[in-house]
């Protein structure tokens, strides 16, 4: 599977932005998909993932009520829409992908495929 993320920006604070992961080879649909952020200085962070039929999702306590993950499996994409966005959110996000299991994950040591990343900036 290969992930291509796009959708970041240079924005300010309470602005939206939606997040795009576009997936190819294997098909998406029988993956869980996952966007994962890096801050400047930090580790790379669980923000939101969605299970293969969209049943099953959640999220970082950090982006809950603000960010809200989707997919669409006809078309083989993950997104991410980001509201009320804060300095904080500011870092390259990752899509990323895993087989389908019962359990969700937010280690991203159980992810096999991940995409370039994409910079989100937020401006106070």
């Amino acid at each position: 599977v290969q992930l291509q993320a796009s959708g970041g920006g240079l924005v300010q604070a309470g602005d939206s932005l939606r997040l795009s992961c576009a997936a190819s080879g294997r098909t998406s649909s029988s993956y869980d998909m996952a966007w994962f952020r890096q801050a400047p200085g930090k580790d790379r962070e669980f923000v939101a993932v969605i299970s293969r039929g969209g049943g099953r999702i959640k999220y970082a306590d950090s982006v809950k009520g603000r960010f809200t993950i989707s997919r669409d499996n006809t078309k083989d994409v993950v997104n991410l829409q980001m509201n009320n966005l804060k300095p904080e959110d500011t870092a390259v996000y990752y899509c990323a992908s895993k087989a389908n299991s019962p359990i969700i994950a937010t280690g991203q040591a159980l992810y096999d495929y991940w995409g370039q990343g994409t910079l989100v900036t937020v401006s106070s």
